[in-house]
């Protein structure tokens, strides 16, 4: 039997399977696409719903914005309502202190005093040697007469382990300086500076009190007391 050569392949013979290939994984990726279709529906204003939700968002965020400072305001006047109202009730207070004081020396019911400091207040300045002082002088025994004379102060004052006292002239740093002048019938404030030594510990304040034709009083006031700032406790 005689030999016979293989048979030779025919050329572009794998061509139609590739072919095949590619359709099928066309076929496929068309059906996925067509079925992701089906079941996500892209609507038709898609664009347009997009820009309705941004400006609902920025009209939240405006309204939010707008809120939120309306708010801080209502805040703020709400604490500036309480300082007026705490402002106005310290007036108050100081209102009916006033006339407490007043009903105390000149009502018809007022009992009798003689001429006194009712309340002595000191204050440190800028210089902290230099002290200024507020006295408030009271008498009703003699309502018909004015009350005239002059009031000076003394500190007792200790360097740690000595007391000693600063008199008038001392604390004005002037010899013979007079007194702070007063002239009244039933109450007076009047106040002055003095100037207290480098060094010096006050522990005590008197207020001595020179009427006209009379002999000299004296009152003392703790210097705690005396330079407490007013309204203390």
């Amino acid at each position: 039997m005689p030999h016979l050569p293989p048979l030779a392949r025919p050329q572009g013979a794998g061509q139609p399977r590739l072919a095949l290939a590619v359709l099928v994984l066309a076929a496929a990726w068309l059906g996925l696409w067509g079925a992701w279709r089906s079941f996500v529906p892209t609507p038709a204003n898609a664009r347009e719903r997009l820009q309705q939700q941004a400006q609902r968002i920025d009209a939240l965020e405006q309204r939010v914005a707008t809120l939120a400072r309306s708010d801080q305001i209502s805040r703020q006047a709400n604490a500036g309502l309480q300082a007026t109202l705490a402002d106005r009730d310290e007036e108050i207070a100081g209102l009916r202190a006033d006339v407490a004081f007043y009903e105390r020396f000149v009502g018809a019911t007022a009992q009798r005093h003689g001429l006194a400091v009712h309340e002595l207040h000191l204050q440190p300045q800028q210089d902290p040697q230099l002290w200024h002082f507020v006295a408030t002088l009271t008498q009703n025994i003699n309502r018909d007469t004015v009350n005239s004379g002059h009031l000076q102060l003394a500190l007792e004052v200790t360097d740690g382990r000595t007391m000693r006292r600063l008199d008038w002239p001392v604390l004005r740093q002037q010899a013979g300086a007079p007194g702070v002048a007063y002239s009244f019938k039933y109450f007076q404030q009047v106040e002055g500076d003095v100037v207290l030594p480098r060094g010096a510990r006050p522990v005590r304040v008197i207020a001595r009190l020179l009427p006209e034709g009379s002999v000299p009083l004296e009152q003392s006031f703790t210097w705690a007391a005396a330079a407490q700032p007013r309204g203390g406790g």
